[in-house]
């Protein structure tokens, strides 16, 4: 990396201004990816670049923050020397977004988030995910006897990770900086599987079943002997004393109140949440307004529906009646519902083609949400493999298919799938962008257009049942939810009780499903609202494009715009549609 630094200056004092303009960009652009890669070798993995695939960063360490704002202060501080007005319309996109990606950074390390709250009860806290990806199911290459080794030596590593975890976790019992009791206590459950299941069945030993066709018998015995005592000595113990340490010292000692009013610096800690999230600078407050008025607006329009299907009674009856009619559930069997799922790309294929150019060329596949991690887990959608060998994959949680209520999976399959996320993140993949760009992401984007992708469901077709339209409203009505009640606790002093009861009075689901959602947004504040924001965004870029351009505006064209840059922070979005308004008129 000094090497390519130095080799830089040499440039810079021997070319032409507008040649070193050129020459220092892409040398930023190659120095940044290729360090970024080297500090975060599991994002390397994850976008296909294997040199680092036996390296697992302990990377929730107080040096390990102070490393990465020195980092990134120092491609600000490079970034700071390009003259802007000598760059191309694509390389001041490229430099928005990694200025805009560097500040980020900067500033969430700075506030230490997330640092001493390493683990949770939600589906993306790294114990749970890392043993996703051990299964097989997720973007770690299970091809060749060095991947399996590779792996192995990640495994090796994983205990200090935990060790250190732990050590976050300790502090933050003593600076009063812990996750809210309600949400550890399901923890536990989720850890006891990965120490207690016998080796045969762990899921770790999952990618044993398929070791590669090209090793004999004896080298496949041997790394399968290495595998498994890998997981025996170091895995099963490490999730041991986690679980151990969140039974007998973290829950007894955490907090019982449920926002981040509670800890130390907690209103300072939920501003830049919301920065983070969003990428804008709404308010709290703005927030828990926004979402007061969109609830307002989705009951009325449910109060339509429920009258259109001729239900008497309030609106509280009709989700008990939503919830609780077995004609909403009808499936047997997990396949049954996956199916159903599958069944839709299909139908919406002619009106895709109405509204979509830019189409991805990955595939897709829809599974249930694996039994381990199903506890904390909500649907997901996990992006295809950039070699084209895993397709992107849509993950449903059917804890029981016989009670499994049909009314929202038309939108759901919109917003996990087609054209959700996996057009905007196998869209963003393709695109002959940076490669830094090809994986960044930021939620008010991501979320922002798999939420405006439910919206189009009747222009795809879809939504002729009522109660399919119910499932939409009640998935718009889940996203305005959150902006009030994850507002209400983390900058107003709601209770978790309070906020259960505000969903169930506006959703038909069942309490459990208040509580698992209701725990989520304790663990990840900020986040939750950030689905709502990027959809009002777009939508809002819609309507301006369709005012100003009048006949001149095309469906395709607007959603081309969107999808082929890869995610773009809101406020870089809305310059670069305004741009193309401009260009069009």
């Amino acid at each position: 990396m000094k090497k390519i630094y130095l080799i830089l200056l040499i440039i810079v004092a021997c070319t032409s201004p507008k040649e070193v303009i050129k020459i220092n960009l892409n040398d930023i652009l190659d120095g940044y990816t290729a360090e970024y890669y080297a500090r975060n070798p599991m994002a390397a993995t994850a976008n296909g670049i294997n040199d680092y695939n036996d390296q697992l960063p302990i990377n929730i360490t107080e040096e390990a923050y102070k490393s990465n704002i020195a980092f990134c202060k120092k491609y600000l501080d490079t970034l700071s020397t390009i003259d802007v007005s000598l760059l191309s319309e694509s390389e001041k996109l490229t430099f928005d977004i990694l200025k805009y990606r560097l500040e980020t950074e900067i500033a969430s390390n700075v506030g230490g988030l997330g640092l001493y709250r390493p683990v949770d009860q939600f589906v993306f806290s790294f114990p749970t995910s890392f043993a996703t990806l051990a299964s097989g199911a997720g973007y770690i290459p299970f091809k060749t006897e060095k991947d399996y080794r590779d792996f192995i030596s990640r495994m090796n590593a994983f205990p200090t990770w935990i060790d250190q975890a732990i050590t976050n976790m300790q502090k933050g019992l003593e600076l009063n900086n812990t996750n809210p009791k309600a949400a550890m206590l399901k923890v536990p459950a989720q850890l006891k599987p990965l120490f207690e299941a016998p080796i045969e069945t762990h899921v770790f030993s999952k990618p044993l079943g398929q070791l590669p066709a090209d090793l004999d018998s004896s080298s496949a015995a041997q790394l399968k002997r290495d595998y498994q005592l890998v997981i025996e000595q170091k895995i099963k113990p490490a999730y041991k004393k986690l679980h151990d340490f969140i039974v007998e010292t973290y829950i007894p000692n955490t907090r019982e109140s449920t926002g981040l009013l509670d800890i130390s610096g907690g209103a300072v800690e939920y501003a830049l949440w919301l920065k983070y999230y969003t990428t804008t600078d709404i308010t709290a407050d703005s927030i828990f307004n926004l979402g007061l008025s969109e609830v307002a607006r989705i009951r009325k329009e449910m109060d339509s529906l429920k009258l259109s299907v001729g239900f008497k009674g309030d609106l509280k009856s009709f989700f008990q009646h939503v919830k609780t009619d077995p004609k909403f559930s009808p499936f047997e069997t997990e396949e049954e519902v996956l199916d159903k799922y599958r069944s839709f790309e299909s139908f919406m294929t002619p009106q895709l083609d109405r509204l979509f150019n830019l189409r991805p060329k990955a595939s897709f596949e829809v599974r249930a949400t694996e039994k381990f991690r199903e506890a904390g887990a909500n649907a997901q959608y996990m992006r295809p493999s950039r070699d084209g060998t895993r397709p992107g994959i849509f993950y449903e949680t059917v804890r029981d298919p016989k009670a499994y209520n049909y009314i929202d999976m038309e939108s759901l399959f919109l917003h996990e799938a087609i054209p959700g996320h996996h057009y905007q993140l196998a869209i963003q993949q393709e695109a002959d962008i940076p490669e830094f760009r090809k994986s960044y992401g930021n939620s008010a984007f991501g979320e922002g257009w798999a939420l405006y992708a439910e919206s189009l469901g009747k222009e795809l077709g879809m939504y002729t049942d009522p109660y399919q339209y119910l499932g939409r409203l009640n998935n718009e009505m889940e996203r305005a939810v959150r902006l009030v009640v994850d507002a209400g606790m983390h900058a107003k002093g709601w209770t978790r009780e309070r906020a259960i009861a505000y969903v169930l009075n506006n959703q038909p689901v069942t309490e459990f499903v208040a509580e698992q959602r209701i725990e989520r947004y304790m663990v990840t504040p900020g986040q939750a609202v950030s689905y709502k924001v990027g959809e009002k965004k777009i939508i809002a870029l819609r309507d301006n494009a369709k005012a100003i351009l009048g006949p001149k505006f095309n469906i395709q064209a607007f959603h081309d715009e969107v999808l082929k840059d890869g995610s773009l922070p809101l406020v870089i979005l809305e310059a670069k549609i305004d741009r193309w308004i401009t260009n069009k008129k």
